[in-house]
């Protein structure tokens, strides 16, 4: 495994240099490939994508994504660099750090040399200056006199657009936290200005690659090198724990392989799920994170659903990839006594005995499946388990009879977000339903005639044009909806 070096590398102006002080070019652009090289687990690879938005919007230079075996992803730069508001922030950040990178000799330069800030294009790239001209955006004002004035009015256009940005990172991860590192401190003074140069100056050696950000920087090691790094230190920065380690990693190829071999070594594959015992968010995950040539394999999908499952159940199909599901609602004698156990048990003999499936993905934590485990020896069985559900009894059951498990939510959880959102969006729509069913033309009807007001055919068009065909749902502070009729 790579071990990686203690800082950052620079983001280096075109001259190679650091703030005031002279760099080794050529040691720069080494440690620059040293720190993006993947940091590759056998059992987990964390993702990219969070710190490939971060990095491209921070301004770090393009050459970085393109790298062999960079942590960065030259595709997200790509699909982020064909939005405006995204090339806005990128372009501007870049020129802040560009400033800050090379302050006092720009300074030199207008008190010296009497030039402008169109006119150092050494200190500051010119592709920055010209692609914010193209997206409309000019930070250059005539009453800016000194080069803190270019600054703060960055730090207006900054301020003004960075939530513009918002939509391109996951609802689970804290925006606030994200928006932060992009709003200076005090930013929209000069000495505010001042005060962050000083700053940068003394954090220069630990920011990623020397850009700029709202960070009194200590040495974190390489905050950028993959998802969970930088969560973890975002949240810590904001005095907050992260735990959604499943959105920012995926299992590794010792995993996927050995899923891989079993459905290949198989005549027929079944999987079996145990609804009450499983997470359908964490499953529906795990199909989309499998090769769809081997998924292809599995001749069905069994669910043995209960009443006190979760509804989401019902969405599945939408998640495998042409998979056959069948939804199996296993109804219950008594309140306290679940009947999904002997269904399961009964179907997998059967589905072994009469349908000659040779192969069974069980999908429970649960330990009372252990039975039909082990009363079953000429099937072969793969199970998928949850860490938190799953007791150690039966962990070691399975490997002492060398029965291959994984875990489920070790699965990119990402890959679970549309049925996440689909399934909580179908429970509201029936929650609405229930609720409420409202015509509107009927409740014109009804008003008109309790009224009695004299509206002729024209008039009703217009009065539905204007005021009902604009209405709409405002939400209290305590969750109670109204209607408001347009104005």
């Amino acid at each position: 495994m790579l071990k990686e070096p203690n800082k950052q590398p620079a983001l280096t102006d075109e001259t190679g240099s650091a703030p005031d002080a002279d760099t080794d070019a050529a040691s720069i652009e080494q440690n620059e490939h040293d720190s993006t090289v993947h940091d590759y687990k056998e059992y987990r690879e964390y993702t990219h994508d969070i710190t490939t938005k971060v990095a491209y919007l921070l301004g770090i230079k393009k050459h970085l994504f393109e790298k062999e075996n960079t942590s960065f992803d030259i595709e997200v730069f790509n699909k982020l660099n064909k939005d405006k508001n995204a090339r806005i922030i990128r372009n501007l950040c870049a020129i802040r750090t560009s400033i800050f990178i090379n302050f006092n000799k720009i300074n030199h330069a207008f008190k010296v040399e009497h030039r402008g800030i169109r006119t150092v294009r050494e200190y500051i790239p010119d592709e920055y200056v010209m692609q914010l001209a193209s997206d409309g955006i000019d930070f250059v004002k005539k009453s800016s006199r000194f080069l803190s004035n270019h600054i703060v009015e960055i730090n207006h256009l900054i301020n003004d657009r960075i939530n513009n940005c918002k939509s391109f990172f996951p609802m689970w991860l804290n925006w606030d936290y994200i928006r932060d590192l992009f709003i200076m401190k005090n930013g929209l003074s000069d000495s505010g200005v001042m005060a962050a140069l000083a700053v940068y100056r003394s954090s220069y050696s630990y920011l990623p690659f020397h850009a700029y950000m709202n960070w009194d920087a200590q040495d974190e090691g390489l905050i950028l090198s993959s998802d969970y790094r930088f969560c973890t230190w975002l949240y810590k920065l904001n005095n907050d724990e992260f735990k959604a380690r499943n959105m920012v990693s995926n299992v590794g190829s010792y995993v996927t392989n050995n899923i891989y071999d079993f459905i290949s070594s198989s005549s027929k594959t079944v999987l079996v799920v145990d609804c009450e015992n499983s997470d359908p968010f964490n499953l529906s995950a795990a199909f989309k994170n499998l090769e769809k040539r081997y998924t292809d394999k599995i001749s069905s999908i069994i669910l043995f659903d209960d009443v006190h499952a979760s509804s989401a159940w019902n969405m599945l199909e939408s998640c495998t990839g042409g998979v056959p599901v069948e939804h199996l609602n296993v109804e219950r004698l008594m309140d306290n006594k679940s009947l999904v156990d002997q269904t399961l048990y009964a179907r997998v003999f059967r589905e072994f005995y009469e349908n000659k499936t040779d192969s069974f993905v069980l999908v429970s934590s649960d330990s009372d499946y252990w039975p039909l485990v082990s009363n079953l020896p000429q099937a072969k069985f793969l199970v998928m388990i949850e860490h938190s559900k799953c007791s150690p009894s039966l962990k070691q059951a399975l490997e002492e009879q060398h029965i291959f498990y994984c875990y489920l939510d070790d699965f990119y959880g990402g890959n679970g977000e549309d049925i996440k959102i689909k399934a909580v969006l179908a429970e509201m729509r029936t929650y609405i339903d229930g609720a409420m069913r409202l015509n509107v033309n009927d409740m014109l009807d009804t008003a008109l005639k309790n009224t009695r007001a004299p509206f002729s055919e024209d008039e009703r068009k217009r009065f539905y044009q204007k005021f009902i065909k604009n209405m709409r749902l405002v939400i209290g502070e305590e969750g109670d909806v109204r209607i408001e009729f347009g104005r």
